[in-house]
């Protein structure tokens, strides 16, 4: 006997809840996210007032606590260094080389940190339709192309902001070039790296408010999570705007803005990695 589907809720192409009776009676709800990183479908035994959890198997479990925590680190360090990078150019002696080699590296790490998220969400134990409940473990892949899965499309528009933050922070270790040259070289690919930022938070709202626009849920770790990453690329945009070079006086349009909004945002990803690490199966 299979089970019959009750709901499925989402925004758009994207499924992010579902909800349905399994054969033994209740009910049980799959989630994107607590599936995902903590491996897990509330289920609801008939009669019991309260839910408990059916689990993914121990390889599963075992795969997404490895990749959780070396994301959840990855950002840290990556937040930690993006803010070191910040302090030194608004504090330090000037040195442009020191900023850009502590900045670079830092984007190595954010680098890590989104790629691993990208493999988070191909690697994620998957739901059986019409089974009883249960997360089922596949193969290992290093690449997927799923872009109805709201999760994966938020992991990999982050992993490309990354890859284009990258550019910027290559091209800034250039010396000599004109106003022009710096806005179209570096200031461009922050600002798109920016927006990226911004489309992967929301769409990591799309997945945690199941379609229903903009949510409060301050007692989940994985809205909060959201919501202090999502901050943090608020400020990195802030940020980027304000990095804008004016040509004609070859001057940014608010250096410190510039700098405070790149080490307040590196500080909310550094804070988001950390409450990641709690978000473990």
């Amino acid at each position: 006997m299979r089970s019959a589907e009750q709901r499925a809720e989402g925004a758009g192409p994207f499924t992010t809840r579902l909800t349905w009776r399994p054969p033994g009676g209740g009910t049980a709800v799959w989630e994107s996210r607590p599936a995902r990183r903590r491996g897990v479908i509330a289920v609801r035994e008939p009669g019991a007032r309260g839910s408990s959890h059916a689990s993914a198997d121990r390889v599963s479990l075992s795969r997404l606590r490895r990749l959780n925590t070396v994301a959840a680190t990855a950002f840290v360090i990556g937040g930690a260094l993006f803010a070191v990078g910040a302090g030194i150019a608004q504090f330090g002696s000037g040195d442009a080389l020191t900023s850009a080699s502590v900045y670079f590296a830092g984007g190595l790490f954010f680098n890590t940190g989104g790629y691993v998220s990208l493999l988070q969400a191909v690697n994620a134990p998957r739901h059986v339709p019409g089974g009883e409940g249960r997360l089922v473990t596949r193969g290992w892949r290093w690449w997927s192309y799923e872009p109805t899965r709201v999760d994966w499309l938020s992991a990999f528009v982050l992993f490309a902001g990354t890859l284009v933050f990258a550019v910027d922070l290559v091209e800034s270790f250039r010396e000599g070039l004109n106003a022009h040259q710096v806005n179209r070289r570096i200031w461009a690919p922050d600002v798109i790296g920016c927006v990226l930022f911004l489309i992967s938070g929301h769409l990591g709202f799309v997945e945690i408010c199941h379609g229903r626009g903009p949510c409060l849920r301050c007692r989940g770790l994985g809205w909060w999570i959201v919501a202090v990453n999502q901050v943090g690329s608020v400020l990195f945009m802030v940020s980027a705007l304000a990095a804008y070079t004016h040509p004609a006086t070859d001057t940014l349009v608010n250096a410190g803005i510039a700098n405070w909004g790149t080490l307040l945002g590196a500080v909310a990803f550094s804070v988001g990695g950390v409450l990641q690490l709690c978000e473990h199966p």
